[in-house]
């Protein structure tokens, strides 16, 4: 059976990677820092879907944490068939007014871990000729931020690097993508502790959705995934309209949303 190592896999977007990939027979690794909420998904998965759940709580971003998972990626005796990550996290505070911890730790999660992860895994997939990483970034690393230019940033690396590496791997038999949503029902806001309130229920997507687009595309051999029509034309919007124009648009409507 195939195996799937999911990072943030207990709740939005990765646990509906879980769900999704366990209905399709994959056994699951899912990695989090909780770990009794790590045990009662798996429970749940375990129970519903009647698939193998191997549990791996870490922080990632702690260097220990983080290497127990490349470790686990590269144990050539229980090979990893399919890297999500999707672990990730924004902040609620200008740039400035963040603490350099806290943005520290942002890039660890968002960047670091996506990039060492992904070399850990990289190795033994090429070496099989076959495999697949899906890089869960953002739509909003296409367009500058008024507010939350660190997350913004890190997301650009994520789809850039997602981008890079998976037009280098054509003819290994592995493929990489970058899945970029938009704004979707999930805890990423809440725990940010943000007031989403004003964003137009037009722009919410839902994770289930999120996650059938992106395995639909990346199983296509698309090396970027925009889910939902609106967020499609803003990635379009943004390679055409002339960049001023592009700030002045996303720093009016961030205003009036956020």
């Amino acid at each position: 059976m195939p195996t799937a190592l999911i990072t943030g896999g207990t709740a939005g977007i990765g646990a509906a990677f879980a769900r999704r990939l366990a209905a399709e027979g994959y056994d699951l690794i899912l990695v989090a820092r909780d770990k009794t909420r790590l045990a009662e998904t798996a429970e749940e998965l375990a129970q519903r879907y009647g698939r193998r759940v191997e549990l791996l709580p870490a922080d990632l971003a702690d260097e220990t944490g983080c290497a127990e998972v490349e470790a686990r990626l590269r144990d050539s005796d229980q090979p990893v068939d399919l890297l999500v990550n999707n672990a990730g996290f924004g902040l609620n505070a200008a740039f400035w007014d963040a603490t350099l911890e806290e943005v520290d730790r942002q890039l660890l999660v968002n960047v670091r871990a996506v990039l060492r992860l992904s070399h850990a895994a990289l190795a033994g997939m090429v070496a099989r000729r076959q495999g697949d990483v899906i890089n869960v970034s953002s739509v909003a690393g296409f367009t500058p931020g008024s507010r939350s230019g660190s997350y913004v940033a890190s997301k650009a690396w994520v789809t850039a690097f997602s981008e890079s590496l998976g037009l280098e791997l054509a003819g290994t038999g592995v493929h990489m993508s970058a899945l970029c949503p938009g704004f979707t029902r999930t805890e990423f806001h809440e725990r940010a502790e943000m007031d989403m309130s004003r964003v137009p229920e037009v722009l919410w997507q839902d994770a289930d959705d999120v996650v059938a687009a992106g395995l639909r595309d990346h199983r296509r051999g698309r090396l970027v995934c925009v889910p939902g029509a609106p967020y499609k034309a803003i990635v379009v919007a943004s390679r055409v309209v002339p960049r001023r124009l592009v700030q002045r648009l996303t720093t009016g409507v961030r205003r009036r949303m956020l």
